[in-house]
This record gives structure tokens, C-alpha cells and sequence, in this order.
């Protein structure tokens, strides 16, 4: 049979694979920065899309993933993970080049590229837990974060490279010929199927460990995980905090692009920092994973990235551009840092908390789960965001005396800043769901933030991006404990 797996590997085929998975997920990644993330936005956009087909091309990953049982049927009618996984991936990419083809050839049509996006993001996801449940075998589980850790840095760095060429290229046409700008977003989708029929070629080479997957009920299969309270505890805080996540991050780019009137290039440079701190953090994060656990990195990660999306709300309250892109800098630079340490958290704890014999179940339960709430939320912000255009809430501060007077701005929500607010307060309460959350190795996260500490003090110029993040608000609290003890000082005359 066609790509039969193994009945046992060796190192020599670990290694292989292991290998093999890197260089796929490089074409995979340049597959999806061509066609993903604010090109696709600024693609649509052009196309004239509105804030709900906006919303509706931003949950189709997520709605997709609710057709993952298809996946599961057939594990267990072929046994060949390798094979569904490879031959849904050849599906899924060759959609690419269907809709960067019927743009070339004057198709324009906003349906025709979202029934394709649909097939994409449909028979990926069908490849999706045959992939995970495939490399929970192939990656030794005491590496699994060093690992994806590495793995995803690679693939951040080819992400940063190629987004800020795509950027300049199509800033470029946009300033001198205009009318070649939809052509190019087109050349990057067919450029996209390519790289991504190069991977799937990169991910047959890579080598399977036969497995079986049980024979019972599907319904007493799905059962399963549904009645491990641990992961049920694990589901509700997933799900909602991708509920909350997906209300705003879709509109992030929509409205840097519209609301504050940014080139591509401005959105991809600031998106391209991000990547770099999530780069040169992603590795630290998988360290600590490994070393402490992955409920330990997210409780550390959440509440910065919270702190950014409240950040948001206060983009576009000053007249001038520079103090706004100061502010888009800095929540660009903690959302790099804390996201890099979530994502890495949320894919391995799914992967630790699931059993050896059910992986691909309780993997899929938890993708098709949250794909319900996924594909929700950007729906609910568009419609939110339609709603909250003709409205907006200002909140001023008025200084005057003798001589002056002066305006603050504290508060100027609008139609997309007030998806921004509502976002944060759910991603708030979606961390006080993590408490509910066991996993092996749990350290106490105060203890984990000594230890990190003490190692990042050791390791200064690996580690210092997150030391400074993990120390920052007892940084800041020692500031202002010595600014008030100086004035102390000079109310009683005494030296500090």
C-alpha cells in the first residue's frame, strides 16, 4: 500500500522525520504568509468586503474544523495517517492556485474566492488531527515543546523575510501601477499552492509509526474525553478564550488599514516585529514548558496579551500619527512575547493531556469544540462592528488655567475599538477559567516566576526579552517605591 506505515521506528527514522517535518512546515509556512493574515484582509478589502464577510472569511478555519470527525472515520478505515494527511494537503493546496487562477483570468468574484477558501481550509482541517496524532508519536514527549519550539521559530523567521519583500512588492505596484495590485495578490496565491504542493511532497517522505485506532461506538469514542473532567476543564477555558480572542484579532488589520488609514507596509512591519519577539522567545517558552508546564506558561502569558487588546482601545485617540504608532509598536513588541508563549502552551497541553491510544479523539474533540466558538466570534464582531459604526463614545479630560488650555483624549471608542474593549473583558474572565486546569508537573506560578527568574539572571542575553516581561510590573512597582520614598525624604529633610 501507498505510503504504509512502519511497525516500529528507530532513531535513524525519527530523525528523518523530524527533519522532514521542519522542511514541510517551511513551504507550509510560506504558503500560508502569502495567502493569510493582513494580505488576505487587504486582498479582500480591495475586493470591496464588508466587516461581516470580513468576519465570514476569518471563521472559516475555525468553522472547518467542525468536519474533523470525517478525519477520525478515516483513521479507522485506513489505519494510514501519513496517506489521509498528505492526500487532504495536495486537496487543500491546489485551491490556492484555483483562486489565484480565476483572479489572473479576470474572475474577480468575492464568492468565488471564499467557496475555495472554504475547500482549503476544509480538507486542511481533515488533515489536521491525522497530523497531530501522527507527531505525537514521532516526537519524543519529553522534547515536545523544545521541539515545536524550534520548529516554530524557524518557520516565524521565513514568515518575517518573505512578508516584508510581499509588503514593499506590493506597496511598490500600489504607488506606480495600481492597477496590477489584485494581479499581484493573485501571483501570491498561485506562488502559495506551489510551496505548499512542494511540502505535502516534504511530509510523504516522512516516516509513520502504525497505530489503530479502537473499533467502538464513535458516539462511546467521542464520549471519552467528554467524560475526563480534567479536559472538559481544558475545553471551556480554550473555547472561550478563542470566543473572546476571535471578536477582535480578524479587525486588527481592518482597522490599521481603514481606520487609521496605514500602507500595507506599515501593517506588515509592525506585524513582522511581533514575529520577531515571538521568535526569540518561542524557544524560551518551550524550555520552560518543558522544564515547569504549559498551565505555568499560559498563566504567566494571558494576562500581557489581555493588557494588549485593551491597549488597542486607545490607538486613534491622539491627531498626530507618530504617538500612535509608538503605541502600535509596543503592543506589537508584548503581543509577540505573550502570544508565542499561548499558542506554544495550548498546543502542547492538548497534546500531554490526551492518552497515547485516544490522541487523535481527544484531539479532535478539542479542535472541533472550539472551532464551534471560533467561527463564531468574528461573525458576532462583524456584525458588532456594523452595528457600533454609527456610535462612538468620547471621553475627555479639560485642563485650563490663566494661560492655557489644553484637551486630553482618554477615550475614543468607535466601531472597531469597542470590539477591541469587549474582547478584553472576555479574555479576562476566560483566564480566571484556567485555575480549573490540572496538569502534570504544575508548578505554582509565583515559584515558576522565582525559578525563571533566577535562570533568566544566568542566561541574560538568551532570556532577556522574557525576564524583562516576567519582571516588568515589580520593576515598575520598585520605581514607584523609590520615587515615593524620595519625596518622603525631602518632606522630613532626611537623605534616602
Amino acid at each position: 500500500m501507498w505510503l504504509r506505515p512502519k511497525p516500529a521506528l528507530n532513531q535513524t527514522d525519527v530523525h528523518k522525520g523530524l527533519r522532514m517535518v521542519i522542511a514541510d512546515g517551511l513551504a507550509a509556512e510560506a504558503m500560508t504568509t502569502l495567502t493569510g493574515g493582513a494580505f488576505l484582509t487587504a486582498m479582500a478589502l480591495l475586493m470591496g468586503a464588508s466587516n461581516l464577510l470580513i468576519g465570514i472569511i476569518s471563521a472559516l478555519p475555525a468553522f472547518t474544523n467542525i468536519f474533523q470527525l470525517l478525519s477520525i472515520w478515516l483513521v479507522r478505515r485506513f489505519n494510514n495517517r501519513r496517506l489521509i494527511c498528505v492526500v487532504c494537503s495536495l486537496f487543500a493546496r491546489v485551491s490556492l492556485l484555483v483562486i489565484g487562477a480565476s483572479i489572473l483570468l479576470a474572475e474577480r468574484s468575492l464568492t468565488t474566492m471564499i467557496v475555495f477558501l472554504f475547500f482549503y481550509y476544509f480538507f486542511g482541517s481533515i488533515a489536521g488531527p491525522s497530523w497531530n496524532a501522527w507527531m505525537k508519536d514521532l516526537v519524543p514527549e519529553d522534547s515536545l515543546g523544545t521541539y515545536f519550539a524550534k520548529r516554530t521559530s524557524y518557520l516565524q523567521m521565513l514568515n518575517v523575510i518573505l512578508s516584508l519583500v510581499c509588503a514593499g512588492l506590493i506597496d511598490v505596484i500600489r504607488t506606480r501601477h495600481v492597477e496590477f495590485e489584485l494581479d499581484t495578490y493573485a501571483i501570491m496565491f498561485v506562488s502559495a499552492g506551489i510551496f505548499g504542493i512542494i511540502g505535502a511532497v516534504f511530509l510523504a517522505r516522512t516516516p509513520e509509526q502504525q497505530s489503530y485506532l479502537s473499533r467502538e461506538n464513535m458516539f462511546k469514542l467521542f464520549s471519552r474525553p467528554l467524560k475526563d473532567s480534567n479536559f472538559v476543564h481544558m475545553l471551556i477555558f480554550h473555547s472561550f478564550w478563542v470566543f473572546a480572542l476571535n471578536i477582535a484579532t480578524p479587525f486588527f488589520t481592518v482597522y490599521m488599514m481603514k481606520g487609521l488609514g496605514l500602507s500595507i507596509s506599515y501593517v506588515i512591519g509592525l506585524s513582522v516585529i511581533s514575529l520577531l519577539c515571538n521568535v526569540f522567545s518561542v524557544r524560551v517558552w518551550g524550555f520552560f514548558s518543558d522544564r515547569y508546564s504549559n498551565k505555568t506558561i499560559l498563566a504567566l502569558a494571558c494576562p500581557l496579551y489581555v493588557a494588549c487588546v485593551i491597549a488597542w482601545c486607545f490607538v486613534g485617540i491622539w491627531s498626530a500619527l507618530w504617538p500612535n504608532l509608538i503605541l502600535l509598536l509596543g503592543i506589537h513588541i508584548f503581543t509577540g512575547l505573550s502570544l508565542s508563549g499561548i499558542n506554544l502552551a495550548l498546543v502542547n497541553i492538548g497534546l500531554k493531556l490526551a492518552p497515547k491510544e485516544y490522541a487523535i479523539v481527544y484531539l479532535s474533540t478539542q479542535n472541533m469544540v472550539t472551532a464551534v466558538f471560533s467561527s463564531i466570534s468574528p461573525l458576532v464582531g462583524g456584525l458588532l462592528a456594523d452595528y457600533f459604526t454609527s456610535r462612538t463614545l468620547k471621553i475627555d479630560a479639560l485642563w485650563t488655567g490663566p494661560h492655557t488650555r489644553k484637551l486630553f483624549h482618554l477615550i475614543n471608542l468607535n466601531e472597531w475599538t469597542f470590539l477591541f474593549l469587549i474582547s478584553a473583558v472576555l479574555l479576562f474572565v476566560a483566564v480566571e477559567l484556567l485555575v480549573q486546569v490540572r496538569e502534570t508537573g504544575e508548578v505554582d506560578k509565583e515559584m515558576a516566576k522565582r525559578v525563571m527568574r533566577s535562570s533568566i539572571k544566568n542566561n541574560l542575553r538568551d532570556y532577556f526579552l522574557i525576564g524583562n516581561m516576567i519582571t516588568l510590573h515589580e520593576q515598575l512597582w520598585g520605581i514607584l517605591k523609590r520615587i515615593q520614598q524620595k519625596r518622603n525624604a525631602k518632606k522630613t529633610g532626611s537623605v534616602v
